[in-house]
């Protein structure tokens, strides 16, 4: 079955597009490419164990079991060597990345304590799109009561767009809500 989210893409947003930009082929219409979810343990040098956390909190936002990255440098003043666990992240493609970007914008991001928007000023100039989450439980998947300490995160969506006003609008007509003005 497909997600609602691309239905959506291929029945309204293709279309949209297409005649705001005036592209002559559907395949010109930027589109979701990947989703990367990081989340950066700092605290996981003095004790491992925030590392099992953070990813059983990270699997049930994603659905998808993260992959533990480690430091690829030592640096003293950290206490911090080569090869040890410092984060955990998952890269979302495919029905997954759908079903995903539907529910944070449709449940997650209004969720978010005083939202008034997303900011339009965090494109990376190639039409990605990088969000700061200072919490993770805004996703309804966390339970308050099992967290051990609140964690962000950072939810980069890579898209085909060009340019970033191409991302914007892609991403507007998808159901991202960005702060007006």
């Amino acid at each position: 079955m497909t997600p609602r989210l691309k239905e959506r893409y291929t029945k309204e947003v293709v279309p949209a597009m297409m005649k705001e930009f005036k592209y002559k082929s559907v395949m010109q219409v930027p589109r979701l490419e990947k989703i990367v979810v990081n989340m950066g343990l700092g605290e996981a040098v003095k004790e491992v164990k925030v590392i099992d956390a953070a990813t059983r909190d990270m699997n049930m936002i994603t659905g998808q079991k993260p992959v533990v990255t480690k430091a690829k440098k030592s640096i003293a003043t950290f206490k911090l060597r080569v090869g040890m666990p410092i984060g955990c992240m998952v890269t979302l493609r495919g029905p997954k990345m759908y079903e995903f970007f539907d529910r944070f914008v449709n449940f997650s991001v209004p969720r978010i304590r005083d939202f008034k928007g997303m900011p339009d000023r965090s494109f990376d100039g190639r039409g990605n799109y990088t969000i700061g989450i200072k919490e993770q439980i805004i996703f309804p998947e966390i339970e308050y009561d099992k967290i051990d300490k609140l964690r962000g995160m950072n939810i980069t969506i890579g898209t085909t767009a060009k340019t970033d006003e191409e991302a914007k609008a892609l991403l507007k007509n998808m159901g991202m809500p960005f702060r007006t003005k």
